[in-house]
């Protein structure tokens, strides 16, 4: 048959043609519709999320006390001489003369506790607060917290705390040997602190809203300045510097900040950060950046095994003879290079996936890769911030 020549379709294929032509302009069409459609747009985070307000913050709390009812757990006085002073001014002060009297309880503790005040705090509000043992008690389980003044770093006292306490370990042991889990000497009291006074911050009689952001960067205040401008209107929030950007109060919000704030709070914004590779060398864990890029090197990593096996034999004199029995050292030293890995390469503008399928490739381990890593960013090829902790 010659060429531009058709044969005729019979008839009976005609059908199935037609179907299969029809599901092929569908499919073009599809293909047509899903390259049309934009790129999906990358992953925003709210303003809430990435800052924090001037004024709009926790303030921490510290207090010294007592606990009282162990079992025989608490402060040996004789070791503690500041528990044993604590315990007569409380009697004291409840009325109870105990002034050249020796103590020998073991039912109390000296503690330091902890909380923190949350912002614009209204009296009768509740916190929780963290007990922790001071001296050599060694568990505060079945324990008490008596009044306890919390004060700011003022030297004022914004609360106090007193309950019983809530201990997540135990300790348990006899002469020969001991148990413990967790920590019990330490201990929380849910809701165990009472605000009894106010920190006067008035929200409402300030000019400008500041926010400081949680990871200082140009770009991500940048883009936060933009969008605020874009919600309130062009010139109405500036960057400072890279962990500052200044709102300024005008309009409806004059008097009513803390809307403001709300709006702010949830307009999306997709946060920058510099490239950086985190590696820990204690634990072997490395966490690599989605930034990160690597120009294109060659890398291989050799594997030396040195083994020391020690194998003493004792050696015996003949029988009736004037030796002695003596141990004699034997030591075998193996030196075993593993087989030498081919060069791997790496890098090249390539992804977050594509440079960890590469250092996979090598066959390693996590401490050798955090050795990899090192001489690559000597080497001048790793286009990022690593950080070892």
């Amino acid at each position: 048959m010659s060429p531009g020549i058709q044969a005729p379709v019979p008839r009976r294929l005609r059908p199935a043609l037609n179907r299969a032509a029809a599901l092929a302009a569908g499919l073009m069409l599809a293909l047509a519709t899903l390259s049309a459609l934009p790129a999906p747009a990358a992953a925003q985070t709210r303003v809430k999320d990435l800052v924090t307000f001037d004024g709009v913050r926790r303030n921490q709390l510290v207090g010294y006390g007592l606990v009282v009812g162990l079992n025989g757990t608490g402060d040996r006085l004789i070791n503690t001489p500041f528990t044993e002073q604590s315990l007569k001014g409380m009697m004291e002060r409840l009325g109870i003369n105990t002034r050249g009297e020796t103590l020998r309880t073991r039912n109390a503790a000296a503690v330091m506790v902890t909380a923190s005040l949350p912002p614009f705090p209204r009296q009768g509000t509740t916190v929780d607060v963290t007990v922790s043992a001071l001296g050599d008690a060694t568990s505060l389980l079945g324990g008490t917290l008596v009044v306890t003044p919390l004060l700011g770093a003022d030297g004022e006292a914004y609360a106090v705390a007193q309950g019983p306490l809530s201990v997540g370990g135990f300790s348990a042991g006899g002469a020969a040997a001991t148990v413990t889990k967790g920590v019990p000497t330490t201990a929380r009291i849910a809701n165990g602190a009472t605000v009894e006074r106010e920190l006067k911050f008035a929200l409402n009689d300030v000019g400008a809203v500041r926010m400081a952001l949680r990871n200082p960067d140009f770009t991500t205040a940048i883009r936060i300045a933009d969008a605020v401008n874009g919600r309130l209107g062009a010139g109405n929030a500036r960057v400072v510097d890279l962990s500052t950007v200044d709102v300024r109060i005008a309009g409806g919000y004059v008097g009513n900040v803390s809307r403001l704030i709300g709006e702010i709070e949830q307009l999306p914004v997709r946060p920058d950060a510099i490239a950086r590779v985190v590696v820990d060398e204690r634990s072997g864990t490395i966490v690599i950046g989605d930034d990160v890029r690597v120009s294109r090197v060659a890398i291989t990593q050799g594997n030396l095994t040195v083994r020391v096996v020690e194998t003493p034999q004792v050696s015996q004199p003949q029988p009736f003879s004037n030796g002695s029995t003596v141990v004699v050292p034997r030591t075998d030293v193996q030196v075993q290079e593993g087989n030498g890995r081919q060069f791997v390469t790496v890098g090249g503008n390539v992804s977050l996936q594509q440079l960890v399928n590469g250092l996979n490739a090598l066959g390693v381990g996590p401490r050798d890769m955090v050795a990899i890593l090192q001489a690559i960013k000597a080497a001048g090829a790793l286009h990022a911030d690593l950080e070892i902790i």
